[in-house]
């Protein structure tokens, strides 16, 4: 199926029914008075929050959504029949903007969260409402009114605990499918991922869900490659895992430049190879939406069953990554950071995911602490 994360509809709610004009007319009754019914009330336009979905592959062909009108009244006091609520099903992680303004109208969060997109107009009173002790023969009735109409569009963004980034062929799927039970599609040509892959890790009582986004290039912010279209994804996630492509380090190591290079020098010159690849995804991210430098990240080196080769210059190319991802990042590395991993024999993975499960227990943590207000004598709340 294909993924589908950005869609424009245009829904109606239904008109009111009109009021009914009518009269009682019985044997022996002459009189019997007015006695029209309500027309009913239109019907809404629903838009529901699921988890069963995944795109907006609904809203790619059918684009104008209409409820039905409500029932106009009728004689003997009988009120007309409501229109049928439409309920529109969207993923868990959508935003609704409205076309014209793109004024943000509301975010799905969360499984079962309703908001009445358009509302219903309301049935027209029948003749019997205007009845009065002096007006006791009235002849007219209200009409309906009118329901609301829209153009509302609709974007996906991908609800994920940690979001793995990185340049694409540097292991993003494989590392998903080994961390967790997805099978994403995986090959050794560039852009392999087309679309976000979410899969579900299980540690004990805990889980988390990883995003493996399909790869970035340099540009992806104004639409090189085919990051633009999945950076937003990334937003929502708490923690990144930026992946380095290992095979680099031995490919820079080895080009005819740097053959009889001293040690040192050669491991310098892959480990600047690797920095500007790091930087390059980093101001990708600073353009796209600044806020994202700002979150947690894990920076990983993978493929460590073809780095096995060259011990020394894999140290001396650590050793230079975690003198430079302070001054890129603005904070400390971790103790062990960078992280050396193979996807593909799953050597380094298991400490891996201890590692993110502590990052994302602390963000948890922080978060609610976050949330508590302070007591009232303090002045403040948070």
């Amino acid at each position: 199926m294909r993924f589908i994360d950005e869609a424009t509809i245009r829904i109606s709610a239904g008109h009111g029914g009109p009021g009914c004009v009518s009269f009682r007319r019985e044997t022996f009754i002459p009189r019997g008075g007015p006695d029209g019914g309500d027309g009913g009330d239109g019907g809404d336009v629903v838009v529901v929050a699921s988890k069963q979905l995944s795109t907006l592959q609904d809203f790619r062909f059918k684009r104008v959504y209409q409820a039905p009108n409500g029932m106009p009244g009728s004689g003997a006091n009988k009120a007309g029949k409501d229109g049928e609520n439409v309920v529109l099903r969207v993923p868990i992680g959508t935003l609704i903007r409205d076309a014209l303004t793109k004024e943000l109208l509301v975010d799905f969060s969360h499984d079962g969260q309703e908001w009445i997109a358009c509302k219903g107009g309301r049935g027209g009173k029948g003749n019997a409402h205007f009845t009065t002790s002096t007006f006791q023969a009235p002849k007219f009735a209200q009409p309906g009114e009118e329901g609301e109409a829209r153009e509302i569009a609709l974007e996906l963004k991908l609800l994920a605990d940690v979001g793995i980034i990185g340049f694409p062929n540097a292991g993003k799927s494989t590392l998903i499918s080994r961390m967790s039970a997805a099978r994403p599609k995986i090959a050794d040509y560039p852009f392999t991922t087309l679309t976000p892959n979410l899969g579900v890790v299980s540690l004990g009582d805990e889980s988390f869900v990883l995003a493996d986004v399909p790869g970035l290039v340099e540009g992806a912010h104004r639409g090189v490659g085919l990051g633009h279209k999945f950076l937003r994804h990334i937003e929502r996630t708490r923690l990144f895992l930026h992946l380095l492509d290992g095979t680099k380090i031995l490919e820079d190591a080895t080009v005819p430049d740097y053959e009889g290079s001293p040690e040192a020098e050669r491991g310098s010159r892959v480990t600047q190879a690797l920095i500007d690849r790091y930087s390059i995804i980093r101001n990708e991210l600073r353009l796209f939406n600044e806020k994202l430098l700002h979150k947690p990240e894990i920076l990983v080196i993978n493929k460590l069953d073809v780095l096995e080769s060259d011990p020394v210059l894999v140290k001396s190319v650590r050793k230079g990554l975690r003198d430079a991802i302070a001054s890129i990042r603005g904070t400390h590395p971790e103790p062990e950071e960078p992280y050396i991993i193979s996807a593909v024999s799953g050597a380094g993975v298991a400490e891996l995911l201890s590692v993110i499960q502590v990052k994302l227990r602390d963000y948890r943590i922080s978060s609610e602490e976050r949330e508590i207000p302070l007591p009232d004598d303090e002045g403040i709340r948070t």
